[in-house]
């Protein structure tokens, strides 16, 4: 695993124009400091098959999941269901078949990345009511940060999951296993948007172990911040969220939404209207002294 985390392990910038250049980092980088981008940044400008991908996208990602997992509930993680075309990531959900599973896109990055960090992505979400995520987790999956979870499909009874996106963090034990996140009412933003019809911009800045800022086109919409709120039960023995995390876009078909009905049926996998999950870019900052 590769670890990300000052600036010996950095490239030098390119002087060629981004996808994200019309947007500026929504925080100061601190006294003394200015943002550095990160190599893993991906403007997805350039094409990765579903099999085969190619150099462009294997130096920074890899098909699946950060370890075996294939998933939860129906969810199986399948390495061609994700492909890059049309300058965008795209993944893409189909019923295996014969089964109930459903075969779903999911990729990693190799790097691992720590704080201090901004990052943000551009998507928009699937027409399914599958989640459509963007998130940070440690290796051995006991520290995680959701910069986006969200939920697009029209079925009626997933309208209000649609108009929300899910801001949230876990921390875990694994044996025996115990799991928090936070509940308060910030974790479901709302704007009076309809998700799944425009591309949005997520992003987080990851201050420090204990502190963490969401932001929604640029906007601070929810800060999570201290003991009570990052680990309130000291699953981290003290440390709040302090490992390095890979990066992890994918779909998934979640327990609690499957056992409410919430999963989609074959008609609406086979709808090719309803598109893919898409990715238009990802971009991740360090902070470096200033010259």
């Amino acid at each position: 695993m590769r670890v990300a985390y000052l600036l010996p392990f950095f490239f030098v910038h390119s002087v060629s124009a981004k996808d994200w250049d019309a947007y500026p980092v929504p925080v100061d980088a601190g006294e003394g400091m200015k943002w550095q981008l990160h190599p893993l940044s991906d403007d997805f400008n350039y094409d990765a098959p579903a099999e085969n991908k190619g150099h462009s996208f294997a130096e920074r990602w890899y098909e699946g999941f950060i370890n075996s997992w294939k998933g939860p509930s129906r969810t199986e993680w399948h390495p061609h269901q994700s492909f890059v075309k049309d300058g965008k990531l795209q993944l893409s959900a189909s019923r295996k078949r014969l089964s109930q599973k459903i075969m779903m896109g999911s990729i990693t990055s190799h790097d691992s990345l720590t704080y201090p960090l901004y990052v943000e992505v551009k998507a928009k979400i699937m027409n399914q009511v599958l989640a459509s995520d963007f998130w940070l987790l440690s290796k051995d999956s006991t520290q995680e940060i959701d910069i986006l979870e969200a939920y697009g499909g029209d079925q009626p009874n997933n309208k209000w999951f649609a108009e929300r996106l899910h801001l949230s963090h876990h921390v875990f034990i694994r044996e025996p296993f115990a799991d928090y996140q936070p509940k308060s009412e910030d974790t479901w933003y709302y704007n009076g948007t309809t998700f799944r019809d425009e591309f949005v911009r997520v992003g987080v800045y990851w201050r420090d172990p204990w502190h963490l800022e969401y932001f929604v086109n640029g906007k601070k919409v929810k800060v999570s911040s201290g003991k009570d709120v990052i680990d309130p039960h000291n699953y981290t023995d003290g440390k709040g969220l302090n490992k390095p995390m890979q990066a992890i876009f994918n779909l998934e078909d979640q327990d609690w939404r499957t056992s409410q009905g919430l999963t989609p049926t074959n008609k609406e996998l086979d709808d090719k209207t309803r598109g893919n999950y898409l990715v238009d870019w990802v971009r991740f900052y360090k902070p470096v002294p200033a010259e």
